[in-house]
């Protein structure tokens, strides 16, 4: 009787359902991928259909990235049979696709811990597997790393391969081309494996594009250069003819010869889930040398119907939800934005918005609809955004740059040499400010007010609710010079949002909080964990609202009136906003005690945005005793 309910029961554990051997028979014997090499074609076949299964009532259960693993399941177990792994390096560009990768190498009992606190990262970590042989979570990153691994592998006199796996969508990346511009100059042996289905996280954009779809539609050239390879090439004079002139005849049938004009040998495009077909043309690539790249075609989302009908919904998924708790109704910080934008685009017809691949995300879904002759998606292309809104902005223009603040990091120089030396009214949208939760360390932007407060010219501010948020939008939208507003992932506390589009006179501080010998200088997101810690503390609680240009006549009246300056900010603490204050206060000759609270100098693993504030001690009870202790010291 035990034995036959063991059979048929589920083990719940963590509200995450583990299912028995019989359920999974082949995917439960898999535990690196050396289980694949004996597996027929039949088995692996079946093992795709299981890591489906398993995949899509996991990630539905953790939250995650679901569309994109669901896409490349075969590729997973084509490159780990046929390849040598970890010895062979395998990268996959960006980690959203990586689930499978996770399951097959030794991870598969931790999936229901995914993106979880002291769980799984939504990315490749090397601190969790020799498997993942690269830190991953921003895109287009791949060939360049792989590339230094190959020339290093070439180096040691190692004979290894290095395998980079990269979406159509990171291909739109500057990065991307200039490895790949590099990378077939050189005889590393590298093979970049081009995953196109025609999505990142957005569909794709472009003229890159266009021609992978051309390339996709030209069988007719493909299959004319195998049959040809075939027959020609053990006649070498008659091939060598065939070969110089063979750039005449692609010209009649694809529209161009892109890869191979980088100096790189191109194979494809190929079925991405015909895993036979895969299993050969990757035999067949790992006897060959130099710079490879296979264009292998992939549906997103394939074998779950609803990711497969709309991949981008299904992208990342939250979690499934067990809080009972009430939630609040409210439109988030990137709600606001969207409302914002669609009016002041009614109001001025120069106003155009940019994001790098992120509309939905940066909440431009309604403006795209609205003034799609005024929104630009450049794709993933940071670097290109920023100086195109320069540009726009030499010419009367009124760029908005809808951008997470991590992204904003990969176009720094941008960001100074085009857009604040030449003093243009670029304005910055910076969505995800601060602790981002599951998706960890990757996408958390902790560092923005640290390097956006030494650049000259920069307008910069934080809101504390969305009502300030919106006011800020249009303090920044009319200032005459580069500015920014950053704005954490999430709810704020303002139940409507007003409609106007006021500005923000002057660039002050205001009191919202009197209290005794403490005075806590808020910015942003810590404003609301202040006040409660001001309650038990009977402190003063400033809303700084700006960060560049700081209010200096408020910051020396508190520091006239209160023993302790504490400031607070969800940033890092080095260079960050509560630095500026210590410098007022230094230049001022002002001798007050000073605590400086934020995040530190680490990188914060995932977790939910309320268990790294809890931990970091940046919610009020954090606060309340951060700052209890600190006066105990300076009494003793």
């Amino acid at each position: 009787m035990v034995r036959y309910f063991g059979k048929i029961t589920h083990l719940i554990f963590c509200g995450y359902v583990i299912f028995q051997m019989e359920h999974f028979p082949l995917l439960d014997q898999v535990n690196s991928p050396l289980d694949l090499k004996d597996l027929n074609h039949a088995e692996l076949s079946q093992l795709s259909e299981e890591i489906r299964t398993f995949l899509i009532d996991s990630v539905t259960k953790t939250g995650g990235h679901l569309a994109a693993g669901l896409g490349v399941v075969e590729l997973t177990l084509a490159i780990h049979k046929i390849f040598d792994t970890p010895k062979d390096k395998l990268i996959w560009d960006v980690g959203h696709q990586s689930y499978p990768h996770k399951m097959i190498t030794g991870r598969k009992d931790q999936m229901h811990t995914m993106r979880k606190k002291g769980g799984l990262s939504g990315f490749n970590n090397p601190k969790e597997s020799e498997y993942d042989t690269f830190g991953v979570g921003h895109s287009s990153t791949s060939i360049s790393a792989a590339l230094g691994m190959a020339i290093a592998a070439q180096k040691k006199g190692l004979d290894t391969d290095t395998i980079a796996v990269i979406g159509d969508g990171a291909m739109t990346a500057g990065m991307a081309f200039e490895a790949l511009n590099d990378s077939g100059a050189r005889d590393a042996n590298i093979l970049v494996i081009l995953n196109d289905n025609d999505m990142s996280i957005s569909g794709n954009v472009g003229a890159l594009n266009r021609y992978l779809t051309k390339l996709w539609s030209s069988k007719l050239y493909s299959s004319a250069r195998e049959r040809s390879e075939k027959i020609l090439s053990i006649i070498p004079s008659i091939w060598e003819l065939a070969k110089r002139t063979e750039e005449h005849v692609k010209g009649m049938i694809v529209p161009g010869t892109l890869f191979e004009e980088l100096g790189y040998q191109y194979y494809g495009p190929v079925d991405g889930h015909d895993l036979p077909n895969l299993l050969t043309i990757l035999s067949n690539l790992k006897r060959l040398k130099g710079p490879r790249i296979l264009h292998v075609i992939t549906k997103k989302g394939k074998g779950y119907e609803p990711a497969e009908s709309d991949p981008c919904k299904f992208h990342g998924i939250p979690p499934k939800s067990t809080d009972t708790a009430p939630v609040y109704k409210g439109p988030s910080y990137t709600d606001t934005f969207s409302q914002w934008i669609c009016d002041m685009a009614e109001q001025d017809e120069n106003l155009i918005a940019i994001t790098p691949a992120m509309c939905e995300g940066s909440g431009l879904v309604d403006f795209k609809a609205q003034f799609p002759e005024r929104f630009i998606d450049v794709g993933i292309a940071e670097q290109h955004s920023v100086t195109l809104a320069a540009g726009l902005a030499c010419e009367d223009q009124k760029p908005v740059v809808a951008i997470y603040s991590t992204f904003l990091q990969r176009a720094y120089d941008q960001l100074i040499h085009d857009v604040a030396l030449q003093n243009l009214p670029v304005v910055f949208a910076i969505d995800r400010a601060g602790l981002v939760g599951p998706d960890g360390a990757t996408h958390a932007g902790n560092f923005d007010l640290s390097f956006l407060r030494c650049i000259p010219n920069m307008l910069i501010m934080a809101p504390a609710n969305q009502n300030e948020c919106r006011k800020m939008l249009s303090t920044a939208y009319a200032y005459n010079g580069p500015s920014a507003v950053r704005y954490p992932r999430g709810k704020g506390i303002s139940e409507t949002i007003d409609s106007d589009l006021n500005v923000f006179e002057q660039y002050q501080a205001v009191t919202i909080k009197e209290g005794t010998s403490i005075a806590i200088l808020a910015f942003g997101s810590m404003v609301q964990p202040a006040l409660s810690a001001a309650e038990t503390l009977n402190a003063t609680v400033i809303n700084m609202r700006f960060i560049k240009p700081l209010d200096t006549q408020s910051i020396i009246d508190a520091a006239k009136k209160h023993d302790l300056i504490v400031t607070i900010e969800e940033n890092v603490i080095a260079g960050g906003a509560g630095s500026g204050i210590n410098e007022v206060l230094a230049q001022n000759q002002l001798c007050n005690k000073i605590l400086n609270l934020g995040l530190p100098d680490q990188f914060i693993e995932h977790g939910t945005q309320e268990e790294l504030l809890k931990e970091l001690k940046l919610d009020a009870k954090g606060i309340t005793e951060c700052i209890t202790a600190f006066t105990s010291k300076k009494h003793k």
